[in-house]
C-alpha cells in the first residue's frame, strides 16, 4: 500500500487512524453511535490512514449479520487523540483470545540514509526473535509489545524465530527499508492454527535534511527508543473496522 504521510504538527484536532484485521477465520461487522459502519470486514487487511476528528466514540462489535438486534461481542467507548498517528490492531492475545491494540505509530525525524522499522508481536504465539539478513536485530518480543530500530536505508530479508533459537517460524520475506520512511511489521495469526504470517505498513514523510545526521549513527544499525505504548487495549477482534467511517458520527465525551 502506499506510504501514509506523518501528520502534520499543526493538525491539532484530527488523528491518522489505519487498522489492521490480524484474527484468522473472523468476520465481523461494526457499528459506532448505533450506525453501521462496515459490513463483512475480512482479516488479513490493513485499511488506509483516515484523519478522524479527536473524541470518544462507542463501538458495538457483531458477529457477521447478527447486529443490529443481537448481542454485541463487545461495546466500548474508544477515545481518538488529537494529533496522533495510529494504528489499531485486532489480533489475538499469546493465548488465543481475540483482542485489540492500538499503537502510536512514531513519526519522528529519521537521520539522512536511515529508516525506521518497528517490529510488533500480535500473534498466537510466545516469544520471537525478529531477524535481518540472519542476525537478531529484536530479542525476545512478546505479544502485544513493540520493538523500533534506525537501520540504513535498503532491503532487508526478516525472518521471525522462536526466541533464543533458530526454529523460523515466520518468513523469510525481503523488506524494502526505505530512506525516511517508517516500516512496521506486524507479526499475526496463530502459532497453534499453523497461519502465522506477516503484515506491513509504510509511513512516509519523515526524511532529515545530510546536515542533520547525527555522525554516531551513520552506517550502524542503532537501537532506537521504543515507539510509544499503546494507547488503548480493549477486547475483540471485531473493532478493527472502526476508523473508516468514524468521523461522520463523532461525538462528545460524556461526563459520566
Amino acid at each position: 500500500m502506499p506510504a501514509a504521510a506523518a501528520v502534520p504538527a499543526e493538525n491539532r484536532d484530527t488523528a491518522s487512524v489505519s487498522v489492521f484485521h490480524g484474527v484468522p477465520g473472523l468476520t465481523v461487522d461494526v457499528y459506532a453511535n448505533g450506525e453501521e459502519l462496515l459490513p463483512d470486514f475480512k482479516p488479513g487487511t490493513l485499511t488506509e490512514p483516515q484523519s478522524l476528528p479527536a473524541g470518544t466514540y462507542d463501538i458495538e462489535v457483531f458477529a457477521d449479520g447478527e447486529g443490529p438486534d443481537g448481542n454485541p461481542a463487545i461495546r466500548k467507548s474508544i477515545d481518538v487523540p488529537a494529533g496522533a498517528n495510529a494504528t489499531v490492531a485486532a489480533h489475538l492475545t499469546e493465548q488465543g483470545d481475540p483482542t485489540l491494540t492500538a499503537f502510536v505509530n512514531d513519526v519522528s525525524d529519521i537521520p539522512a540514509g536511515q529508516s525506521r522499522l518497528t517490529v510488533r508481536h500480535v500473534a498466537a504465539a510466545p516469544a520471537v526473535d525478529v531477524r535481518a539478513d540472519g542476525t537478531p536485530v529484536v530479542e525476545r518480543l512478546t505479544n502485544p509489545n513493540e520493538k523500533s530500530l534506525e537501520v540504513p536505508a535498503g532491503t532487508v530479508s526478516a525472518d521471525v524465530v522462536l526466541a533464543g533459537t533458530d526454529t523460523v517460524a515466520i518468513g523469510p520475506a525481503d523488506l524494502n527499508l526505505a530512506e525516511g520512511t517508517t516500516t512496521i511489521v506486524y507479526a499475526w495469526g496463530s502459532a497453534e492454527d499453523d497461519n502465522l504470517a506477516l503484515k506491513t505498513q509504510t509511513i512516509g514523510g519523515m526524511e532529515t535534511a545530510p546536515g542533520g545526521v547525527d555522525a554516531g549513527e551513520s552506517g550502524a544499525m542503532a537501537a532506537h527508543n521504543e515507539s510509544a505504548t499503546a494507547w488503548l487495549v480493549w477486547g475483540t477482534a471485531g473493532a478493527v473496522a472502526v476508523a473508516g467511517l468514524l468521523a461522520a458520527r463523532r461525538r462528545h465525551p460524556r461526563s459520566d
